[in-house]
């Protein structure tokens, strides 16, 4: 299964966030052993920087960045993609590019731990519970 990995959860474990750290960390985990294939969408590298590195600093910003990237793929955001986030109905921009993004690279999903931001989407969006539930 492949599945784009929303910010929002990859903010939790990285800032380990309670009560959200266990089951976000879990998702991580099952991407790392390859139970499911990690999608990062481009755009979202650059604000877990900024959030990680006000939080906690640029050396732990840059190594969760590469330590995510040694076993995510990067879900490409291009014109294409921006084009489709602009011409949706959304409340948050930011969660439009990651849809289009997801779409573009055909994915079959998105994890996030707000997927009323995704109402009316075209793929399941789960919450790391209902993901962990499933595999």
């Amino acid at each position: 299964m492949k599945i784009l990995i929303d910010a929002n959860v990859l903010i939790d474990v990285a800032l380990e966030r309670e009560p959200f750290f266990r089951d976000s960390d879990c998702i991580l985990a099952l991407a790392e052993q390859k139970s499911l294939t990690g999608y990062i969408s481009a755009s979202s590298f650059s604000d877990l920087f900024y959030i990680l590195r006000k939080n906690k600093g640029k050396s732990l910003a840059i190594d969760f960045l590469r330590h995510i990237v040694s076993f995510c793929h990067i879900a490409t955001v291009d014109d294409a993609v921006i084009r489709q986030a602009l011409a949706g109905d959304y409340k948050d921009f930011e969660d439009a590019i990651q849809y289009n993004a997801a779409i573009a690279s055909q994915l079959d999903g998105i994890v996030t731990r707000n997927p009323t931001d995704f109402v009316g989407t075209t793929i399941p969006i789960y919450t790391p519970q209902n993901l962990i539930e499933i595999l």
